[in-house]
């Protein structure tokens, strides 16, 4: 049987000599996981669709529940991620969300295109604000989405040094319980979702905070972030 799916690449293995297993982030089938004859050889014709962050439309031929690219239609390459390391460790990790929220047979068509966008935002954008949108957004649609407003246990506005609730995903004042936030995190955090002014450090801050927060919600851990920081100048939450 032969069908055919628009796909963002997340990973590839190598298999055997000349070929690659990859997995694929669908708009209808999630994750899907897939087969690349060939495409280690110099000059191979789907070389492209075994790359980092390709984003095509791939025809399959599926035998025996196995599935094996036969063709594929590059949309966009991203190859601009790959001549930068800070771009190219945030579209890694944007990469590294998707597989973690996706399971296979899923609808993920908002995933692939939050994902899709992502990926355009980091090269053309600062990277680490541009990973914060996607990673609120990531979240949302995976059911633990988080608040910005004032305080979500008491109402009061939020200012100076305030608290992260990870149970309910949202920002407290200093008097309620929760970790520890600076108003920076906030603030970035504010503007992600609904727009306004943020900071380079305090989007690092943030990547932070809700890399602590999607551990908690999903007892998973985001490992690229932290590659992705280590190339930054050192914050804490």
């Amino acid at each position: 049987m032969e069908f055919k799916t628009d796909a963002l690449l997340l990973r590839a293995v190598d298999y055997g000599e000349s070929d690659k297993i990859i997995t694929l982030l669908t708009a209808d089938r999630g994750k899907l996981t897939a087969g690349v004859k060939g495409v280690k050889k110099a000059g191979a014709k789907l070389r492209f669709a075994a790359q980092p962050f390709c984003f095509a439309e791939y025809v399959f031929a599926e035998k025996g529940g196995r599935n094996t690219v036969t063709s594929a239609s590059l949309y966009d390459g991203f190859y601009s991620l790959r001549e930068d390391v800070e771009k190219f460790f945030a579209g890694a990790a944007a990469l590294e969300i998707c597989d973690k929220l996706t399971g296979e047979n899923e609808k993920s068509a908002e995933l692939l295109v939050a994902a899709v966008t992502a990926l355009k935002e980091i090269t053309e954008e600062e990277p680490s604000f541009a990973l914060v949108k996607f990673l609120l957004k990531a979240l949302k649609i995976a059911g633990y989405p988080v608040r910005a407003g004032a305080c979500a246990n008491c109402g009061k506005p939020l200012s100076g040094r305030m608290h992260f609730d990870m149970t309910g995903g949202a920002f407290q004042c200093e008097a309620c319980e929760g970790v520890p936030a600076s108003e920076s995190t906030y603030l970035t955090v504010r503007a992600a979702i609904s727009g306004g002014q943020h900071t380079e450090d305090g989007a690092r801050r943030a990547l932070r905070l809700l890399r602590t927060y999607f551990n908690y919600q999903t007892d998973d851990d985001l490992p690229a972030i932290g590659e992705y920081l280590k190339l930054l100048p050192s914050v804490k939450t």
